[in-house]
């Protein structure tokens, strides 16, 4: 990617994939020539609540596009969230959501720097069966 030439990128719908987190990801923009930023469409099935987790060094914004959800974010209290709905995750923060509606809850994942799977840490406490 040249810095001084603008591009647009259009990713694939073919291309989300499930994660062990809970719910389906569309990298729209995750690219190591871009470090300071990624945007992923993330997608969380009725009734579905994603697996606990943090991202080592990385702030991360869900930008609520559809669907109602109740999430989760260390320090403040769980919230209802909607459509337009923006939340702020400060880098290192415990933080999940629910999809609390009777459709798909979809959202951008904004982070900066960008997400890198290494920063990602389950810290789901599983209980014994």
């Amino acid at each position: 990617m040249s810095p001084t030439l603008g591009l647009i990128h259009t990713p694939r719908e073919a291309d989300e994939f499930f994660t062990d987190e809970g719910c389906y990801i569309l990298e729209t923009w995750n690219r190591a020539d871009d470090p300071m930023l990624s945007v992923a469409r993330a997608r969380v099935e009725p009734g579905v609540t994603t697996r606990l987790h943090r991202l080592a060094g990385i702030a991360e914004r869900y930008l609520i596009l559809s669907g109602t959800g109740r999430v989760e974010v260390e320090g403040i209290p769980p919230q209802s969230v909607g459509p337009g709905d923006l939340v702020y995750i400060p880098p290192d923060r415990g933080q999940r959501i629910a999809n609390t509606g009777d459709g798909d809850l979809v959202f951008l994942a904004i982070c900066t720097p960008r997400f890198v799977p290494e920063a990602y840490l389950d810290i789901e406490t599983d209980l014994p069966t």
